[in-house]
This record gives structure tokens, sequence and C-alpha cells, in this order.
């Protein structure tokens, strides 16, 4: 169980901070909900606290973490189809598993493809969604304003 205060990541939306922990009721049902305030995008989400594990609500990653994301961000793209859709739908699973190290290969791959053969609307908004939820961690993980670790990122593929 986290407590008020605890820096979390929410799959698909992102890192953010409990800043409650609250009774409510929601079509008919009395639960206790985490209130996670998102500090990228500045959203709150409401998370019903005996669902935390099936949404995989987890700690951000610690320094050694951050130093594993930045050397993924840096490595050579792993191969990807070249059938859009199967490329689509393996990059969707890794972004929905909340694994922060393989939203990093996302992104990386999805940068490099971009390099070097563009993308589609729908990968490129993938990449911004990615790119996003990484950056989101990285900001509460690293303690750095949101433009530094957007920047740290692009560095990392220079």
């Amino acid at each position: 169980m986290f407590k008020i205060g605890d820096k979390v990541v929410y799959p698909m939306h992102g890192a953010g901070i409990i800043e409650a922990i609250e009774e409510k009721e929601v079509l008919g049902e009395t639960r206790q909900y985490y209130i996670l305030r998102l500090p990228v995008g500045d959203m709150k989400v409401m998370i019903p606290i005996t669902n935390c594990k099936e949404v995989g609500l987890r700690q951000v990653i610690d320094g050694d973490g951050v130093q594993r994301v930045m050397g993924i961000l840096s490595e050579k793209s792993t191969s990807m189809s070249d059938n859009w859709n199967r490329r689509y739908r393996a990059n969707l699973e890794k972004i929905k598993s909340g694994n922060i190290y393989e939203v990093a290969e996302v992104v990386r791959n999805l940068v490099k493809r971009d390099r070097e053969k563009g993308l589609s609307s729908g990968e490129r908004k993938m990449l911004e969604n990615a790119r996003q939820i990484l950056v989101s961690e990285l900001v509460l993980a690293t303690e750095m304003e949101e433009d530094k670790t957007k920047t740290m990122i692009d560095q990392a593929f220079a």
C-alpha cells in the first residue's frame, strides 16, 4: 500500500504523486481511492486502492533506474517488424506494460525509425505518448524540471 506523498507510476498515464487517500462513492459503491496528481499535463486521477495491482501502479524508479533508462535510449534500436500494424501492436504492448525500460525502448526505436524512414501519424502519436510517459517518470525520479528532462532525453540520441 502506498501513502500520501509517494511517487508512483500509473501505466499509460505516467508518473505522479499521491496527494490524498479518500473514500468516495462511485456507481453506488463506496471504496477508497488514491488521488494521484500527474505533474506533466497537470491532471488528477482517482485509482481504487483495490485495483492497484491490476492496473500496475508501482514506485518511480531510483537513480540506478534512471541510468539504465538513459543507457537504453543511447543504444542501437532493436529490430522491428516492417509491417506497420505488427510494429504498432508490439510497441503498444510495451507501453501498456508500465515497464519504464520497455517504454524507453519504444521511444528509442521510434525516434530512430523517424530519423531513418519517417513515421506514420499513428506512430508519431504513439511516440509523443511514450515520450510523455518517460518524461513524467524521469521528472519525478531526478527532480529536474520538465524542460531539462526533455533535453537530457534528446541528448541521449545525439
